[in-house]
C-alpha cells in the first residue's frame, strides 16, 4: 500500500522515532557544534542568573528587616543592582541562546524539508497516483514544524528544567532540611507521573485532529484544482457540503482534544497549587517559630515560583512533544516509503547512439487481476517513426510508462541501443527521451519558463528557437506580454492546442534522441491538430519517434504502424500495407472514417 490515508493511526514507538530523528539532525548539529556549544553556554549563564535571584531577594529582605541597626544604604543599593543585573542576565542569555540555536534549527528544517521533497519525487508512479496532495502537504508542514519544536524545547527546556529541579532540591535540603526537599521531589514526581499518563491518553485525540485537518485540506485543494469541473456541473453546493462534512469531523476532533486538554491542565494546576500551599505554610510556620528569617520565607517562595513556572511549562512541552512525535511519525512514514522502481547499485549511464528501442517479450499487469501486456515484441530502428495504435485499453499508454521506467515489466525486457533499461540509471534513461504528453499540464509561471522547463539551463535565445520550431511564433506575437505571459495554474489560460505546442517546444529544447508523442491530438480540433502535427513532423524527422495515436489520420505517413489488441501485437506495417491486409487496422480505420463522415453530415 503506497499511500498514507488520513484515517491511518500510526503508532510507532517514541524511542524509534527519536532514533530516526537523531539520524536526520545529527549531521547538522555536528556541523554547527561551535554554535551549539555557545548556545549551551548561554543556557547555563541564564540559569545561573535565575538561581541567584532568590538569594539576592533573601539578602535584600533580611537587610531591610535588620533590627535594631539597618544595613548600610550602599549595601542595599548594591544588592538591588545585583538583583536587576541577574534578572537582565537571565533574559539576555536566554535570548542569545535562542538566537544562536535558531539558525541550527532552521538549517535542520531546511535539510529535512528538502530530503522529504526529494524523496517524494523519487517514489514511483503508483505512489503518486494514490497520494492526496492537500493531506500530504499538511503532513510535511506539521512534521517539519514538529522537528523544530523538539530540537528547541528538548534541549533548552526539558534538560534545563530537570537541572533546575535538582539544584533547588539540593539547596532546600542543605539550607532548610529534608522536609522541604521531599515536598519538592514528591510534587515533581506526582506532576510528572500525572502529566505523562494523561498526555499518553490524549495522543489519540491529537492524531484524530491531524487526520481531520489533513482530510479537510485535501478536500479544499482537490476542489480548487478542479475548479472548472465544479463549475461545469454546478456542484458548488455539493463541494461545499463535502468540505463542511470534513470541517465537522475536524471540529468534533478539536472539541475532544480541547476537553482532554482541560482535564490535563486542571490536574496539573491542582498538584501545583497544593504543593505551593504546603511549602509556603511550612515556611510561614518556621518564620513564626523563629527558625527562619523573613528573607528565608521570600527565598523559598521565589524558588517555588521559579520551579513551578518552568515545571508547568514542562507539562506543556511534554504535551507538545507527544503532538510533535505524532506529526513526525507521519513525516517518517512518508520517508519510509520505498519506491517500487529503483536503480541497481552498479547502474551505469545510458549511452545513446542510434536510439533504437526494443521490447523483448514484455509482460506487464497492474496487479495479478489486471494483465495489460502479453509477450509484446517489437523493434524501432534509430531515426524511425513508429506509431502504436489500438482500441482504448489495448495497452498503448502502458508502453510509454514502461519505456520511461515508471514501472518495470513483470516479464521480458526493454532495451535502448541494446542496453536493458533496468541496468542504467533512471535519470540517464529519462534524459534520453522527450515526450509530448496527452495532457500537457503547465506550471503557474510565464510561458518562457514553462518552455525552458525542458532544459532549465537553456538561454533565452535557445528558448526562442524552440518556440519557432514548435510553430508558436505567431501565437506568442499576439500576446501583449509575449513569452512573459503568465499561463495560470496548470496552464488553463491557454487552449489545448496551445498547450500541446508548448509541450512540443519543451521537447525541442530538451533535444533528446528519442521522442514520444502520446495521443497529444486526441482532444484537439482539426485546425489545432494540423498545427500540432506539423510541428511534430518537423521535430520527429531528427529523432527516433514513437507515436501513440488515437486518430489514425495523424499517423498515415509513419514509417511503420504497430497494432495492439488486448496487450498483444497483432499487426504491423505501413498504412497502405495494413489496409491491404484487411485486418484489425482496417476495422479501426473504417470505423473512424464513418465517424468523420457522420460529423460532416450532422455538424
Amino acid at each position: 500500500m503506497h499511500s498514507l490515508q488520513s484515517n491511518d493511526t500510526p503508532n510507532e514507538s517514541s524511542r524509534l522515532l527519536l532514533a530516526k530523528l537523531w539520524r536526520q539532525i545529527a549531521p547538522t548539529l555536528a556541523e554547527n557544534s561551535g554554535r551549539v556549544a555557545l548556545a549551551l553556554g548561554c543556557l547555563l549563564l541564564a540559569k545561573g542568573g535565575l538561581l541567584l535571584i532568590p538569594f539576592l531577594l533573601k539578602g535584600l529582605v533580611d537587610s531591610l528587616n535588620q533590627t535594631p541597626v539597618p544595613a548600610p544604604a550602599a549595601l542595599i543599593l548594591l544588592m538591588v543592582v545585583a538583583y536587576g543585573t541577574a534578572r537582565f542576565a537571565n533574559t539576555l542569555f536566554a535570548e542569545l541562546r535562542d538566537t544562536l540555536f535558531g539558525r541550527v534549527t532552521e538549517r535542520a528544517m531546511h535539510r529535512l524539508g528538502l530530503a522529504v521533497f526529494k524523496h517524494i519525487h523519487s517514489l514511483d508512479l503508483a505512489y503518486h497516483l494514490n497520494r492526496r496532495t492537500g493531506g500530504l502537504a499538511r503532513d510535511i508542514e506539521r512534521g517539519t514544524n514538529g522537528v523544530s519544536f523538539l530540537m528547541r524545547f528538548f534541549i533548552f527546556n526539558i534538560a534545563p528544567t530537570l537541572f533546575e529541579i535538582a539544584m533547588v532540591t539540593g539547596i532546600l535540603l542543605y539550607n532548610y532540611g529534608v522536609n522541604y526537599s521531599l515536598v519538592v521531589l514528591l510534587s515533581v514526581a506526582l506532576y510528572g507521573a500525572f502529566s505523562f499518563r494523561a498526555t499518553r491518553w490524549r495522543t489519540r485525540f491529537i492524531r484524530e485532529v491531524n487526520a481531520a485537518d489533513s482530510d479537510s485540506n485535501t478536500r479544499a485543494v482537490d476542489s480548487l484544482i478542479n475548479y472548472e469541473t465544479v463549475k461545469y456541473f454546478t456542484n458548488e453546493d455539493f463541494e461545499a457540503e463535502r468540505y463542511d462534512q470534513s470541517l465537522e469531523q475536524w471540529e468534533q476532533a478539536r472539541r475532544k482534544n480541547r476537553l482532554s486538554l482541560l482535564a490535563l491542565n486542571g490536574g496539573q494546576a491542582v498538584i501545583i497549587a497544593v504543593s505551593q500551599t504546603l511549602m509556603l505554610g511550612m515556611a510561614a510556620l518556621s518564620v513564626q517559630g523563629g527558625n527562619m528569617t523573613l528573607g528565608d520565607f521570600v527565598l523559598i517562595n521565589q524558588f517555588m515560583l521559579q520551579l513551578f513556572i518552568p515545571l508547568g511549562f514542562l507539562g506543556f512541552v511534554y504535551r507538545e512533544i507527544k503532538a510533535s512525535l505524532a506529526n513526525i511519525e507521519r513525516l517518517f512514514l512518508i520517508l519510509d516509503q520505498q519506491p517500487a522502481v529503483t536503480d541497481k547499485p552498479d547502474a551505469g549511464t545510458l549511452a545513446v547512439a542510434a536510439g533504437a528501442i526494443e521490447f523483448q517479450q514484455v509482460d506487464f499487469g497492474y496487479g495479478q487481476e489486471r494483465q495489460v501486456l502479453s509477450e509484446l515484441q517489437f523493434r524501432i530502428q534509430g531515426g524511425e517513426t513508429v506509431a502504436l495504435v489500438g482500441a482504448s485499453g489495448a495497452g498503448k499508454s502502458t508502453v510509454v510508462k514502461l519505456l520511461f521506467r515508471f514501472y518495470d515489466p513483470t516479464g521480458g525486457a526493454i532495451a535502448i541501443d541494446g542496453q536493458d533499461i533496468r541496468d542504467v540509471t533512471q535519470q540517464s534513461l529519462r534524459r534520453a527521451i522527450a515526450i509530448v504528453p496527452q495532457d500537457c499540464v503547465l506550471f503557474s509561471d510565464s510561458l518562457l519558463e514553462n518552455i525552458r522547463y525542458g532544459r532549465p539551463d537553456a538561454s533565452d535565445e535557445e528558448v526562442e528557437a524552440a518556440v519557432a520550431a514548435a510553430h508558436l511564433v505567431e501565437f506568442v506575437s499576439r500576446l501583449p506580454e509575449g513569452l512573459a505571459t503568465q499561463v495560470g495554474e496548470r496552464g488553463l489560460k491557454l487552449s489545448g492546442g496551445e498547450r500541446q505546442r508548448v509541450a512540443i517546444a519543451r521537447a525541442v529544447l530538451k533535444d533528446a534522441a528519442i521522442l514520444v508523442f502520446d495521443e497529444a491530438t486526441s482532444s484537439l480540433d482539426s485546425e489545432s491538430e494540423r498545427a500540432v502535427m506539423g510541428a511534430f513532423r518537423a521535430l520527429a524527422g531528427h529523432h527516433t519517434a514513437l507515436v501513440i495515436a488515437h486518430r489514425l489520420s495523424t499517423i498515415v505517413d509513419a514509417d511503420r504502424i504497430l497494432v495492439l489488441e488486448d496487450g498483444r501485437l497483432v499487426e504491423q506495417g505501413n498504412h497502405e500495407q495494413l489496409l491491404a491486409q484487411q485486418g484489425r487496422y482496417t476495422d479501426l480505420w473504417q470505423a473512424q472514417q464513418r465517424e468523420a463522415a457522420q460529423i460532416l453530415d450532422h455538424p
